[in-house]
């Protein structure tokens, strides 16, 4: 079954094979979508152009969502080439090492803003420049994590930020809903991929939750693509403003360990 025949869907942050972005490209191309990707960097161009045959587009684009003249360019360059938009795919996160892996007491200045300009509001001038090409409506989805509701070490100025990205979700919901649009957001549980590397201790991390979930595993980036795909069709098209976890159950669970008898 095709969900998504003759839909343009735009997305942002592939970096390599094991990002979520590009295993949601994959799954929106899987059911008809046509795909466009934007990278950040010059140094990322090589990788998505060699991704790019596997979900058969040319449909490539540098954008750096720190740079006003680049997003202007790269809606341009949409227009020109597709004339509208239907689907964005927010992929975009990033907080300097240092303030990881320190306190967050001690986060920069500087590291507080660039977090929040790049994790955030990328996403708040994205749907803004956008709204015009999709003039026919439309679905926008950004990724999240557990780390924007609850303290979870080393997330620091990224759960900051996050909970700000997802604030930010509801607004754009209940503003671009006027216009058919909705926007959601994937609170996706801890995933291997090329970023998750920056945070001290991931592997624990990972063995830590995949032992507690109600599941008793970790999830992989295909359930995150399947979840966009719900997202970003029209199955969820009565669903805006909502943070959806993929994460295998660990967020409901209060109380990790058993609790023994007297």
């Amino acid at each position: 079954m095709s969900l998504l025949n003759g839909k343009k869907a735009l997305v942002f942050g592939v970096a390599n094979k094991y990002s979520l972005a590009w295993a949601i490209a994959q799954e929106l191309k899987s059911h008809g979508a046509e795909i466009g990707l934007c990278y950040s960097h010059e140094r990322l161009e090589r990788r998505v152009k060699s991704l790019a045959p596997e979900v058969d587009t040319d449909s490539i684009y540098l954008c750096d969502v720190t740079k006003d003249d680049d997003i202007t360019a790269l809606v341009q360059a949409v227009e020109k080439d597709w004339g509208k938009v239907d689907i964005l795919v927010h992929s975009i996160a990033f907080a300097d090492t240092e303030d990881l892996n320190n306190r967050y007491v001690e986060t920069s200045r500087a590291g507080f803003l660039k977090a929040m300009e790049i994790s955030v509001y990328s996403l708040v001038t994205l749907a803004q420049t956008f709204e015009p090409l999709m003039m026919d409506g439309g679905s926008i989805i950004a990724l999240s994590y557990y780390g924007a509701e609850k303290v979870v070490p080393h997330y620091n100025v990224m759960g900051v930020a996050k909970a700000a990205l997802e604030a930010s979700v509801r607004y754009l919901a209940s503003e671009l809903g006027a216009n058919n649009i909705r926007v959601n957001a994937i609170s996706a549980g801890p995933v291997k991929t090329l970023s998750a590397g920056a945070f001290h201790g991931f592997r624990d991390m990972l063995s830590y939750v995949g032992n507690r979930t109600p599941l008793r595993r970790n999830i992989d980036r295909s359930e995150v693509a399947k979840s966009a795909l719900y997202l970003l069709s029209d199955l969820s098209s009565g669903v805006t403003g909502e943070i959806l976890h993929v994460d295998a159950g660990y967020n409901i669970m209060g109380m990790m360990e058993p609790i023994e008898e007297d």
